[in-house]
């Protein structure tokens, strides 16, 4: 590994922060700074876990300047939501020449990061956005296994979380679509659905067991129907463990799309209180599942459905991995990707699954 290779977590305090800032201070050579507008919070992470404070509002006309000061190589932003957010953190990286990933799951935001290509080229450093469980993980299961078809027809891949309470900005983020139209890639053409609804089952192994989950506006689904050619159908479904908020979620979108609310985001402080009191209830289990049909290579049909079963509520930490393992690679060296794109190809299943050991997580692949 590269000699005190240097990382700039904005909010770094928060629920994804947290996770990313231990794991990157436990790695040897790491420098990790905690950066945020909150010196309090900042300042008490660090004293856990041997890292740097940095007050920091990622909206200051100085940002550049203070980034540089690090003397970091990359910067990591989980300040979210991303919905609506433009790119100033990723331009002021890289100004500053530093590399840039985010956890960012909005489908503009992450569809039009390449809007900086030429820029981060000619910086010499990677812009990524998307770092995640989608696109980033789902994306490695899916070239991992495309080998094994001679035709790809659909992809159908969603996570369902436990009863563990999202940070508020990361269920604003869901609620932003909730009732909302977007266009999802059906039958060889884009048809419009809506967030929450369409709902399904998916039935994971024990001890996870039958999960609800319904549609979600994300940018595997422009993504995935570009990178894999041929491909008729893409759709990601999500939902939580307790049937109460998941059914909840999908009455309130009907509550949208009949124009009774205009949004479900004003009520996101509400519902982030309502979530937080019903998760006794719940049993620490999340899941995330991976389904593909097609041909097989003589011809035959195919269907492939690859999970990951996360117990002990260690789910959150899955989709704060790649950004982790982004920047394990780019410090020993062998990530020599530059210019600005979405988190695909960048990382192999098996380097985001070695970031998971030590946790009770576990995948494996059967057929349908």
């Amino acid at each position: 590994m590269e000699k005190d290779f240097g990382v700039v977590v904005l909010g770094g305090y928060g629920n994804f922060g947290q996770v990313i800032v231990r794991r990157l201070s436990g790695i040897a050579g790491m420098r990790v700074w905690v950066a945020g507008r909150d010196r309090a919070k900042a300042e008490a992470l660090t004293a856990q876990s041997g890292s740097q404070a940095l007050p920091l509002d990622m909206n200051a006309a100085d940002l550049v300047e203070r980034l540089r000061a690090t003397g970091a190589q990359m910067v990591i932003s989980t300040a979210g939501p991303f919905q609506g957010q433009d790119y100033r953190v990723a331009r002021a990286a890289i100004e500053a020449g530093m590399h840039y990933a985010d956890l960012a799951d909005a489908r503009a935001f992450v569809c039009g990061i390449g809007e900086l290509d030429e820029a981060a080229r000619a910086a010499g450093v990677l812009v990524c956005g998307g770092a995640s469980s989608v696109p980033a993980l789902a994306g490695a299961v899916i070239d991992e296994l495309l080998p094994r078809f001679s035709r790809l027809d659909s992809i159908w891949h969603g996570i369902s979380s436990s009863e563990k309470t999202p940070g508020a900005s990361t269920l604003a983020a869901v609620l932003d679509y909730c009732g909302k139209p977007f266009r999802q890639w059906r039958d060889g053409q884009w048809q419009t659905v809506y967030g929450w609804q369409d709902l399904a089952r998916h039935d994971f192994p024990a001890p996870l067991g039958p999960r609800w989950v319904a549609n979600c506006d994300i940018p595997d689904l422009e993504l995935f129907a570009a990178r894999y050619a041929g491909v008729r159908s893409v759709r990601f479904s999500a939902g939580v463990g307790l049937r109460i908020t998941q059914f909840g979620t999908w009455v309130l979108s009907w509550l949208v799309r009949g124009g009774l609310l205009r949004s479900a985001v004003p009520l996101t402080r509400f519902l982030h209180r309502r979530a937080v009191s019903v998760e006794p209830f719940g049993d620490g289990r999340s899941g995330m599942f991976v389904r593909l049909q097609g041909l097989d290579p003589q011809g035959q049909p195919l269907r492939l459905c690859w999970e990951l079963l996360a117990e002990h509520n260690d789910g959150p930490n899955i989709p704060c991995m790649a950004a982790v393992a982004l920047a394990r690679k780019l410090a020993a060296g062998t990530l020599q990707a530059r210019g600005a794109m979405p988190c695909l190809g960048l990382l192999t299943q098996d380097e985001y699954l070695a970031e998971l050991q030590g946790l009770a997580i576990s995948s494996a692949l059967r057929p349908l």
